[in-house]
């Protein structure tokens, strides 16, 4: 089909152009909002700052077609093959493109908030700085994707592949990890404050000034991971796994690490006023110049922890075991 006998049609009311033929076609800037182009074959078109809204292209043939700055928003691209297309600063919101094919495509600065990207296939993919905020990404696959800076707050995760990611200063307030595994992952200076993490596998896990404020983090394995100036005012930490972990300079105050497991840890000048250690394992630990104002240490265990210019103002030693082995009264 010719362009210009497609937006003839188009301008007289026509609406239904499935599985068209416009491979390699110039549609740039042109209005085809509503039009039916399932299952159109649009390889290598030019569709730059087109018109797309609520077009259905379920199962179309778009790879390398050029969708830059497009206005696909409430589109349907169901099944669609977008491999190596170019979606730069594309217009993608409350889309549907589940199980639709991206690989090797451009995605920088494209807005996909309230999208529906339902198992898609973003393995490697330059995600950085994109806007997938309330995003529905459940079994999506993410691995080795570069998502540094990206606005994921509100996205759902639930059965995500996340091996190999970068997160690095992402946004994902309020997002449910729960039993996730981002073991290794580049999590520094990421916003994960409200986010559920609890019982996810966080183990070695860079978190270097990471905010996590009240952030839920119970029975998380932590085991040496960075968390060198990290924000964690008013985290549930109840039994996790801190283990040989970096907290130095971290904002623990008001945490609740109830039964943590903190051997080894370091928590040189860490924050740590009227948090809750209660049952806490320290053993080995550097809490050297902590913050233990009001902090709660009933039945901790500091055996061999490391206490030098510690702040004790108001703190709770009873029944506490000391660094060389005599129980606090």
């Amino acid at each position: 089909m010719q362009v210009e006998e497609l937006l003839s049609q188009y301008a007289a009311g026509e609406r239904d152009f499935r599985e068209a033929n416009l491979i390699g076609v110039n549609l740039e800037r042109a209005n085809l909002a509503g039009a039916n182009l399932s299952g159109a074959y649009l390889s290598a078109a030019n569709l730059s700052r087109a018109i797309l809204t609520g077009t259905n292209l379920s199962g179309a043939f778009l790879n390398r077609a050029d969708l830059s700055f497009a206005r696909v928003n409430e589109a349907r691209l169901t099944e669609a093959d977008l491999t190596k297309a170019n979606l730069k600063g594309a217009y993608l919101v409350k889309s549907l493109l589940n199980e639709a094919k991206l690989s090797g495509a451009i995605l920088s600065g494209v807005n996909l908030s309230l999208s529906n990207l339902c198992g898609v296939n973003l393995c490697g993919a330059d995600l950085r700085g994109i806007n997938l905020r309330s995003a529905n990404l459940r079994e999506a696959n993410l691995n080795w994707a570069n998502l540094s800076g990206a606005r994921l707050s509100g996205a759902q995760l639930r059965g995500v592949l996340l091996n190999g990611v970068n997160l690095r200063g992402a946004y994902l307030n309020g997002v449910d990890l729960n039993g996730v595994d981002l073991d290794g992952v580049n999590l520094s200076d990421t916003k994960l404050s409200g986010a559920n993490l609890s019982g996810a596998n966080l183990s070695a896990t860079n978190l270097t000034s990471a905010q996590l404020r009240v952030t839920l983090l119970s029975r998380t394995n932590l085991h040496a991971a960075n968390l060198h100036k990290a924000s964690l005012t008013k985290a549930d930490l109840c039994e996790a796994n801190l283990s040989k972990a970096d907290l130095s300079e971290a904002n623990l105050s008001e945490a609740d690490l109830t039964g943590a497991n903190l051997n080894k840890a370091s928590l040189h000048n860490a924050d740590l006023s009227w948090a809750s250690l209660r049952e806490a394992y320290l053993w080995g630990a550097n809490l050297n110049v902590a913050g233990m104002r009001g902090t709660d240490l009933s039945g901790a265990s500091l055996r061999g922890a490391y206490l030098e210019s510690v702040d004790w103002q108001e703190a709770i030693l009873t029944g506490a075991t000391m660094p060389d082995g005599t129980i606090h009264e």
